[in-house]
């Protein structure tokens, strides 16, 4: 398979590969969102204060808002991109469940390369999102090992930080996904799946149950601040 640098050093599949990875990915999430019930929909989420219905409008958001929205928003979250996209989210979850997915299967090829973290923070993002809604629903799922792979090493490389992972979450700890052979880092080791891995480096502390190792702990401190 072809590879190209994806930044400091990391490689991994080219645009076009990532870019099918995430038509793939935004297809199934439809599929998903479509399955849900109204009571899923409300549930709570992984991903903080969210329920999965603002996850799903998360997903949706770079093709449901209006140019118009932008501005306003970013001012009322003086500059904040975090609280930006939960005011985004929140904006569009407000849209019957129906048109958010068909607007995830009308854009499943639309190119979208957010700012920094390109294509590869939208496979991520798809990726972390769908699990956000799939576990507290007792949904099982498996993620593609190539798909995780790619993930993990943008999460370990510096375009991710501030954005996916907290700054000063990773130092002095090698993480470790033993389903995929997958390694980075120096210090105390955190093993797990690459799935639990990801969530973890995504600061979803839920996961810490399924990972083993004298890092653990350190991580299980950091997430907690």
């Amino acid at each position: 398979m072809p590879m190209t640098a994806l930044s400091d050093g990391v490689s991994g599949p080219t645009a076009t590969e990532t870019m099918a990875m995430i038509s793939d990915e935004r297809r199934r999430a439809a599929d998903l969102i479509d399955a849900l019930t109204p009571a899923q929909l409300d549930a709570p989420s992984l991903c903080g204060a969210w329920t999965v219905r603002q996850v799903a409008a998360h997903l949706v958001a770079p093709f449901a808002a209006r140019r118009r929205w932008f501005l306003p928003i970013l001012l009322r979250s003086r500059f904040n991109l975090h609280e930006a996209n939960a005011r985004l989210a929140e904006m569009v979850a407000r849209r019957p469940i129906g048109q958010i997915s068909a607007l995830l299967r009308e854009n499943a090829e639309t190119p979208f390369r957010a700012p920094r973290v390109g294509y590869v923070g939208q496979l991520t993002d798809l990726q972390v999102h769908g699990q956000d809604i799939r576990r507290p629903l007792g949904l099982a799922h498996e993620l593609r090992p190539d798909r995780l792979r790619t993930s993990l090493d943008f999460l370990v490389c510096r375009r991710a930080l501030g954005f996916f992972v907290r700054r000063g979450l990773t130092d002095g700890l090698r993480f470790e996904a033993t389903d995929i052979g997958w390694a980075s880092g120096e210090g105390r080791v955190v093993r797990g799946e690459a799935e639990a891995v990801m969530l973890a480096l995504t600061g979803r502390p839920a996961v810490l149950a399924e990972l083993s190792g004298d890092g653990v702990a350190t991580l299980r401190d950091r997430l907690s601040r």
